[in-house]
């Protein structure tokens, strides 16, 4: 008979148990990595005095680990990035209580990727199963995974959630040999466009210089954390994470991390940080942040950049982050992520889960839409082009 466990931190579960779940799943992630988890932990950027008070849940067969996720009892909504502020105050509205909820996420981080890690379907359903029962027993209004896998999804919809979709924007490598042989492919006004961004940036004086895994020394991690907490300030807000998360990161996952540093007249004005799949060949896109306002140098540190490491080094895909149609016209494409929630108020699911419908609808319908604008030459396009002399 399988066991049941929930532990107030990723500790009391072995690394190498779960990073082994990890590895078998669909859509591995480093944010799913156990030291990632620990780190957030440890550093004090997700537990209970933030609002996110651990509940990892996991599934045993004996002594064997079979199934595990990361679960925390939120008392906000703030850091997730798939946004039920409107389901909260229609609760408060109403004189209902909708904090906590029980929540199945990356904190912070908006990466798509498996998040019900098992050996099997059936673990992973008894693993869905027993989320629906932590949240009656926790009296949470509701249970949200996000950015879950479609094997989760299938086990989340066995056991009485209801799918979000969502859209994010992401580049896969189309065979480009670098990046002029990308922006060639791009329609003429996208390439002129990205071309005199760049062209503007070096002439303010700016020199992008790049930094792998242990080649980032503490200096530059103090740097970036300098330019990450001026984008929170810019924006009237605190830092989800602090310095010692990333000195954590630097520590235990330094091949994982890619960094971008602006130099103007030799002195550091901003910073890129990208984290890095090695083994799948995947990129994300993760936090920006300068001291020196430099026209369109975000652009260049956060797109340009790392979409040119990518192709040197022979990546397939690079996630912007959540949001942002601009994306396309830099060559990210549309792409469908999903969520799973359930409501534990009958007559609250029965509106939000109508909602979920027409919005999804709506979605399909954007994702649609987006596809007839790709910022790409069609090939017959292509094919003219390339017959012209001279076409920058």
């Amino acid at each position: 008979m399988p066991t049941i466990r929930v532990d107030d931190s990723p500790a009391a579960l072995a690394p190498d148990a779960w990073n082994r779940l990890l590895a078998a799943s669909a859509q591995p992630t480093p944010f799913m990595r156990h030291e990632y988890l620990q780190a957030l932990h440890d550093s004090g950027s997700a537990v209970a005095g933030t609002g996110w008070q651990p509940m990892f849940l996991s599934v045993w067969d004996d002594a064997r680990l079979v199934a595990a996720c990361p679960a925390w009892l939120k008392t906000h909504s703030y850091g997730e990035y798939v946004f039920d502020w409107a389901w909260a105050d229609a609760y408060r509205r109403h004189g209902l209580r909708y904090y906590p909820k029980l929540l199945v996420a990356v904190p912070f981080t908006p990466v798509p990727g498996s998040r019900l890690l098992a050996v099997d379907d059936a673990s992973r359903l008894l693993l869905a199963q027993a989320l629906r029962g932590l949240a009656g027993e926790t009296h949470a209004s509701s249970l949200h995974v996000l950015f879950g896998d479609p094997a989760d999804q299938a086990a989340l919809a066995a056991a009485g959630c209801t799918a979000r979709a969502g859209v994010q924007f992401h580049w896969t490598n189309g065979g480009d040999a670098d990046f002029a042989a990308f922006l060639a492919r791009l329609q003429r006004d996208k390439r002129k466009k990205i071309q005199q961004e760049q062209r503007r940036v070096r002439e303010a004086g700016v020199v992008l210089e790049a930094r792998e895994g242990a080649a980032i020394s503490p200096a530059d991690w103090d740097f970036f954390y300098r330019c990450y907490q001026q984008t929170y300030r810019e924006h009237h807000s605190t830092p989800y994470l602090s310095r010692d998360f990333f000195a954590r990161m630097a520590s235990d996952m330094p091949a994982h991390w890619l960094m971008f540093t602006a130099r103007q007249g030799g002195e550091r004005v901003a910073c890129s940080l990208i984290a890095l799949d090695p083994q799948r060949r995947a990129a994300f896109g993760r936090y920006w942040g300068a001291v020196e306002h430099i026209p369109h140098l975000h652009f260049d540190a956060c797109y340009y950049q790392p979409l040119a490491w990518c192709m040197a080094h022979g990546y397939q895909r690079f996630e912007g982050g959540a949001q942002g149609e601009h994306k396309m016209a830099r060559g990210l494409m549309p792409t469908p992520t999903a969520s799973s929630h359930w409501l534990a108020h009958p007559a609250f699911a029965d509106a939000v889960n109508d909602f979920l419908a027409r919005e999804g609808e709506a979605i399909a319908g954007y994702v649609d839409e987006l596809g007839e604008h790709t910022p790409f030459k069609t090939k017959n396009a292509a094919d003219a082009a390339s017959s012209r002399a001279g076409e920058s």
